[in-house]
Formats: structure tokens, sequence, C-alpha cells
């Protein structure tokens, strides 16, 4: 008896967001239809010039924007960005400096302190445990 293997295919929305791009901005064909494995590998060794460019220019997802900001997603959410930005738009923000943008880092920089702070914590912990016993 022999097996038939398929391929495993994804939503364009799962390889959007495996590639960093915003859906809305690739190609029709890649919206329309499904994505392999082995699509998505080559897409990432070679990317396509529309790919290179959504990558340089946008629009970037939320993510991608919250990333370039230094704020978190749900930051750019209380800044009131809610849509996909292009790099020009990014850079415009960072220029400009709103103070919902200043605040939003702020946030950040006191969240990565915690997690440092705690990660040293368990760490501590850990070693007294190893001590302990």
């Amino acid at each position: 008896m022999t097996t038939h293997q398929t391929s495993q295919t994804m939503k364009p929305a799962t390889a959007a967001k495996k590639l960093g791009v915003y859906l809305q901005a690739t190609p029709a064909e890649f919206q329309e239809g499904v994505v392999t494995r082995a699509e998505l590998t080559a897409l990432q060794a070679d990317p396509p010039a529309w790919l290179r460019d959504l990558r340089r220019d946008g629009p970037h997802p939320r993510p991608v924007v919250a990333s370039k900001l230094g704020v978190s997603i749900a930051g750019l959410a209380r800044g009131g960005v809610t849509e996909a930005l292009t790099t020009e738009q990014i850079d415009a923000l960072k220029q400009e400096e709103p103070g919902w943008l200043r605040q939003e880092r702020a946030v950040q920089v006191d969240v990565r302190k915690e997690a440092v702070r705690l990660k040293e914590l368990q760490q501590d912990r850990q070693e007294q445990e190893r001590q302990g016993k």
C-alpha cells in the first residue's frame, strides 16, 4: 500500500502574517489562492519584487508598525492608529513624535524593565531551589 503525501497549505492571511506583510496590499493571485509550505519557503528565500517592495515601503501590518515605532499593538490602538501604515507614514510619526507615541514608548520601556526584573527573580528562585536540595 502506498501513501499519497499531500503538501501542507495555508490561507493567504496566514502566509502574509508569516511573511510580515499586509494581506490587502499583496497581489490578487496571492490573496485568492492557497500557499504551500514549499511556496512560503521559496518566498522567504528569494522574495519577488512585490514582496521586497511591500517589506520596504509598506503598507505594513500593525505588528510591524508597532515594532518600527517601538510600541505595543495595544499602544497603537490607544494612539488611534488602527490601519496599516506605509514606511513614509511611520517615519513621519517618528519625526513628529506626538504625545501618545512618547507615552507609549515610555510604557514599553517600563514593560521591558519589569520583564527583566521578573526573569532575574525567577532565576534567583531557581538557584535557591538548586542550592537547597
